[in-house]
C-alpha cells in the first residue's frame, strides 16, 4: 500500500512555529494580530491564501508577509515543532509491514525539507511532495496524483492520511481512501464532510485502517 502522510497536524504538531511566524509576519506589514483560535485555520491552506484573506487581497502586502514568514521560519520556526506521541512507532510499523511511505504537504518545499530531514523516522519516507515557494496554490489533489504516477500505484492501493479537509478532498478527487486523524487541527465533522473513508483517534489505529 502507498501511504501518503500530511505533515503539519498529522506527523508533527507545528502550532508553535506556524503561529509565531504568522504573528511576526502580520506585525511586519502592520496588520492586526489574530488570536490562537483563528490561527488554527491557517494550518492547511497555502500561506498566500490565508494572508490574502486578512490583507484584503493586497498583493504587495501579501508578498511582504510571505517573505517575512519565510525569513522567520528559516531562522527558527522550522525547528519549533513536536512529533506527536506514538507517531514514530506507527510509521516504523507501517514501513516494516512493507508499505511505501511518502509525505504530501501544503508547506512549501524550503520549509518542509529541513523538517522531514530531521525527523528521527524521516528516512522511512521515500519521497516528499511539497509546492515551490513561488506558487499561490498547493493543491493536495495534484500532489497525490503525482505520487500515484511516480510510484505506479493504482488509487485502490493508496491512502492519504491527514487532519484537514484538504487532505481528504485531495484523496477523494483521486479516488484514493482518505483517512482522517483527530490529533491535529481539524475535527471529525470537517473530515467526515470532506468524505473521509475512516477516522483515527490515535496513531496506533492507523495500521489497521490502512489494511482496510
Amino acid at each position: 500500500m502507498l501511504c501518503l502522510f500530511d505533515l503539519d497536524g498529522t506527523l508533527i504538531d507545528s502550532e508553535e512555529g506556524i503561529f509565531d511566524g504568522v504573528r511576526h509576519s502580520l506585525a511586519a506589514v502592520g496588520a492586526p494580530i489574530i488570536d490562537d483560535t483563528a490561527l488554527r485555520a491557517w494550518v492547511g491552506p497555502p500561506l498566500r491564501h490565508s494572508f490574502g484573506q486578512v490583507l484584503d487581497g493586497d498583493v504587495e502586502r501579501v508578498e511582504a508577509a510571505v517573505a517575512a514568514y519565510g525569513q522567520r521560519f528559516k531562522e527558527a520556526g522550522w525547528s519549533r515543532y513536536k512529533v506527536y506521541p506514538d507517531i514514530p512507532e506507527t510509521v516504523a510499523a507501517l514501513a516494516a509491514a512493507g508499505h511505501t511511505l511518502a509525505i504530501v504537504t501544503s508547506k512549501v518545499r524550503p520549509h518542509a525539507e529541513p523538517i522531514a530531514a530531521h525527523l528521527p523516522f524521516g528516512h522511512l519516507f521515500s519521497r516528499l511532495y511539497a509546492p515551490g515557494p513561488e506558487t499561490a496554490r498547493s493543491e493536495k489533489a495534484d500532489m497525490i496524483a503525482a505520487a500515484l504516477a511516480d510510484f505506479g500505484s493504482a488509487p485502490a492501493d493508496a491512502v492519504m492520511i491527514g487532519d484537514r479537509r484538504y487532505d481528504i478532498e485531495g484523496a477523494v478527487e483521486n479516488h484514493v481512501r482518505g483517512i482522517g486523524v483527530l490529533w491535529g487541527f481539524g475535527d471529525r465533522e470537517e473530515l467526515e464532510t470532506a468524505g473521509a473513508s475512516s477516522i483515527a483517534s490515535k496513531p496506533s489505529e492507523l495500521e489497521q485502517l490502512v489494511r482496510g
